[in-house]
């Protein structure tokens, strides 16, 4: 890779710092008019050039060039209590606060017509991320830790109105990937004989791969329209750097490979009186794909699997997220408001704790004039309580996490 493209990449990546908000690792914030309305509608609503991100179809609505800058900011908040403690009677020992760090996702969009038939896009944003981080003396550092997962997806698009009423589209991604993946001692002391906070292992490693998406966009009329939008896995092969017990010590180049589930989409928006919409979603997401963490190579011999480096089985299944919204046009100004229902899609963990979500969200575009228009939206993503098991060497421990987010989201769209 050149030093122009490096740089560029580098300079792009200190900007995007994802982190899940919806199932799983899962991330949402693509767009601050979609958080108004909890999403409902993303792949049918095309009120901007966002739209892309969901449904490449929707372009042929764009009679004007659009550009479209969005920035979310995810205040998140999860905390693990300790329930039962194998190894001394103090549960709270196993206590860990706010392990979610906040995060800033930005994305970029824009929508070139070439004519009535054929439009062009492209979409710069991040589908998939998250982190999670625990002390270093944690009692379970072998299951918890650091993990830092970091996406960030090019997307090129093409659509064609095949009819009056339907348009299809086309796009290709390329995917950039970023993990880094710690883990220490804990209460493994009383195996290998040191601290607490002594490193199991650290893994740190990148990867470029790609997929592609599909969209179609029937228009039963100007104010009516169903989206159906499809996106493929994305199977990321991370090549990078591995130290720990299993390479006695030693710096090793290994391999870790982690599926970015493919995803299907079905939106509808319904333009019920002049002054009302109504909008709803629902969008399938292939989780049962994520079965594993797994890192391997043949420099990994102190194992009793060789090549293992580490593995931790992932409990994955299909999730659906349901979402429902409303807009209000007031003048210049819209009004939004929405709710969503994101099932749970993986075994809770304390690496990547999952639940089921629910969204409460409101928001508001203010058209400066017909090039210019502002988007804001805030949403409160509640949780609910959930008791799991993490088994690390001989113990199994019990907990109960819980978490919230508030997310603050800001978007300029200008049309040329």
């Amino acid at each position: 890779m050149s030093k122009l493209k490096k740089t560029t990449l580098a300079t792009a990546l200190l900007l995007v710092t994802a982190q899940s908000s919806a199932a799983g690792f899962q991330v949402s914030e693509h767009s601050a008019s979609g958080l108004g309305r909890a999403f409902a509608g993303e792949a049918a609503v095309a009120d901007n050039a966002s739209v892309i991100a969901r449904n490449p179809a929707a372009m042929s609505r764009f009679k004007q060039a659009e550009l479209s800058f969005v920035g979310s900011y995810i205040a998140a908040n999860a905390d693990i209590t300790g329930v039962n403690d194998p190894i001394k009677s103090t549960p709270s020992r196993l206590d860990s606060n706010d392990i979610i760090n906040d995060a800033f996702v930005p994305a970029m969009y824009y929508i070139q017509p070439i004519n009535e038939t054929w439009a062009v896009g492209l979409a710069m944003f991040s589908g998939y991320g998250m982190v999670s981080e625990h002390e270093g003396d944690y009692a379970v550092g072998a299951g918890a830790g650091t993990t830092d997962l970091l996406t960030f997806n090019i997307n090129p698009s093409v659509s064609f109105k095949a009819t009056d009423e339907l348009s299809l589209g086309l796009g290709v991604s390329a995917v950039y990937a970023k993990a880094t993946l710690e883990r220490n001692l804990g209460d493994l002391t009383s195996v290998y004989g040191r601290s607490a906070s002594d490193q199991l292992f650290l893994l740190e490693g990148d990867a470029w791969d790609y997929g592609w998406n599909v969209g179609a966009l029937y228009e039963f009329s100007d104010n009516n329209r169903i989206g159906l939008a499809y996106r493929s896995q994305v199977d990321v092969e991370f090549e990078g750097d591995f130290t720990g017990v299993t390479s006695r010590g030693k710096k090793i180049s290994t391999t870790l490979a982690i599926p970015l589930p493919a995803t299907a989409e079905i939106s509808g928006y319904h333009k019920v009186t002049p002054k009302i919409a109504l909008t709803y979603s629902a969008l399938w997401t292939q989780w049962s794909k994520f079965t594993e963490l797994e890192a391997y190579s043949d420099q990994c011999t102190f194992t009793t699997t060789p090549t293992e480096c580490f593995k931790k089985e992932e409990h994955y299944d299909d999730n659906i997220r349901y979402s429902v919204g409303a807009e209000f046009y007031v003048g210049n100004t819209t009004l939004r408001a929405g709710f969503a229902f994101d099932e749970q899609a993986g075994e809770t963990t304390l690496s990547i704790p999952d639940t089921d979500r629910y969204w409460y969200t409101m928001g508001a575009t203010y058209e400066l004039d017909q090039t210019l228009s502002f988007d804001f939206a805030l949403a409160y993503v509640f949780t609910k309580e959930i008791k799991f098991e993490e088994s690390t060497g001989p113990f199994t421990y019990e907990f109960a996490g819980q978490g919230d987010a508030i997310i603050a989201s800001a978007q300029v769209n200008y049309r040329f």
